[in-house]
């Protein structure tokens, strides 16, 4: 299990490439919220095309150690989010929490869904997607 929580670790970096793109990017041309938005549609594309090349590369061993893996990098995610995002940056609970709220149009919970499930999702190997 150690080579999956070590396969975690470039998940950081994407996600900043993708937080730049959308800062210095997106955010010229759309609002903020629908920034973030789009910036949730390439999360989820970048660290769809990593998670599967991770599962390809080390093939989990079952169905449930493919949900295993990708509840690993939930938590590592959110773990990371919430500590590096409050003690190293600064920003006060509230703010961090703001990027959960769907009611408010924030679509970051899809991003968290997609690491957790896309272990499994290419574990199974649908046919489109191979």
């Amino acid at each position: 299990m150690w080579k999956y929580i070590l396969a975690w670790v470039p998940m950081v970096p994407i996600a900043i490439v993708n937080a730049l793109f959308r800062e210095t990017l997106l955010a010229k041309f759309l609002q903020e919220l629908h920034a973030h938005q789009a910036s949730t549609v390439t999360a989820v594309l970048l660290l769809g095309i990593y998670i599967r090349a991770i599962t390809r590369l080390w093939k989990p061993d079952s169905l449930g150690e493919a949900f295993e893996i990708g509840l690993i990098w939930l938590v590592l995610t959110v773990s990371f989010e919430f500590l590096f995002g409050h003690y190293v940056m600064g920003h006060p609970w509230n703010r961090l929490w703001q990027d959960y709220n769907v009611f408010a149009g924030r679509l970051w919970v899809l991003v968290l869904i997609w690491i957790a499930l896309g272990p499994y999702i290419f574990y199974r190997k649908p046919k489109a997607i191979e």
